[in-house]
């Protein structure tokens, strides 16, 4: 392993540490000021679905984007977790029946199997509205603009245009009688997928009120990124192997889901993979050697097999 190498996993563990304890310390019993009660049941629904689980690679991009302008500490995790509370609440509502109807995630049973679908979709209702919470509120960030520019990202990102458009787009591939043109299949992940893993990278970046030219190299990076993994995604539901991933393997094509295995061949796919980290690695040149953490995450989500 290259000192590179042996430097990302260290920050990326240290990162999932601090962003678990700082998601235990928000999903306390403790009521903030303005609400009423936290219902145990519903609580304890939201805690099953953030804690105890995942790599936290957004909150890591979050972490290490912000870092790369000497911007750390609570605020940072603060933002980090909220991104990670709706990455969260999008596998709860992902798993769901009407959904992907999946039954393990992360190697246990998924929110609607461990308690049930009404309590699955509450969590995850709460989980999205608490994230704005979080971000909106002044421990994040004393500066309200930029308080109010990662609500914006984050709801962009997650929403109409994001994420949930892209799920959508996702589901209706399903039904899709034609086959699935690769310029399909790369905006529905551009949505789904990489929505949220390029605002990982811009939150940094507003949190470091980085200038024009930083964030436009973080942006070609994140947006790299994101095609990288969810690529990577694909191609190990093909060939993956079900203890490892920790769900379901070879589900995709089961269920005519839109990906560049079924639109470009296994190959072609991993091709594009490989490139794609490459661009990635490319887009962080103005950072220098400051960046190679970021650097070998563009590896790393290359090479996964988890």
């Amino acid at each position: 392993m290259t000192e590179s190498a042996r430097l990302f996993r260290q920050r990326l563990d240290e990162v999932a540490a601090a962003a678990e304890s700082t998601l235990d310390g928000l999903l306390s019993p403790r009521p903030l000021a303005g609400e009423v009660e936290r219902p145990a049941r519903l609580l304890e629904a939201m805690r099953y679905a953030a804690l105890g689980g995942g790599k936290r690679l957004r909150p890591f991009l979050v972490v290490e984007s912000a870092r790369l302008f000497d911007v750390e500490g609570v605020g940072v995790l603060r933002a980090a977790a909220a991104l990670e509370m709706v990455h969260c609440y999008s596998l709860v509502h992902d798993d769901l029946p009407a959904m992907d109807d999946d039954d393990l995630r992360r190697g246990r049973p998924t929110a609607h199997k461990a308690f049930d679908e009404a309590t699955a979709i509450l969590a995850g209702d709460g989980l999205l509205t608490y994230a704005f919470d979080v971000l909106a509120d002044e421990a994040t960030h004393a500066d309200p603009r930029v308080r109010a520019d990662l609500v914006l990202g984050l709801a962009r990102g997650a929403g109409l245009g994001g994420m949930v458009g892209g799920q959508a787009l996702d589901l209706e591939a399903e039904t899709s009688r034609d086959p699935h043109t690769p310029a399909a299949v790369m905006t529905l992940q551009a949505m789904k997928t990489g929505a949220l893993l390029l605002y990982a990278v811009e939150a940094g970046a507003r949190l470091g009120e980085a200038k024009p030219a930083e964030r436009a190299a973080l942006t070609a990076y994140g947006r790299a990124l994101g095609a990288c993994f969810q690529v990577a995604d694909d191609i190990l539901d093909a060939e993956g192997d079900e203890a490892a991933l920790g769900k379901r393997a070879g589900k995709d094509a089961g269920r005519n889901k839109a990906t560049l295995v079924a639109a470009l061949g296994l190959e072609a796919a991993r091709e594009r993979r490989d490139t794609l980290a490459i661009e990635a690695i490319e887009a962080l040149a103005p950072f220098g050697a400051r960046a190679q953490v970021l650097a070998e995450a563009a590896r790393f989500t290359a090479a996964r097999r988890s």
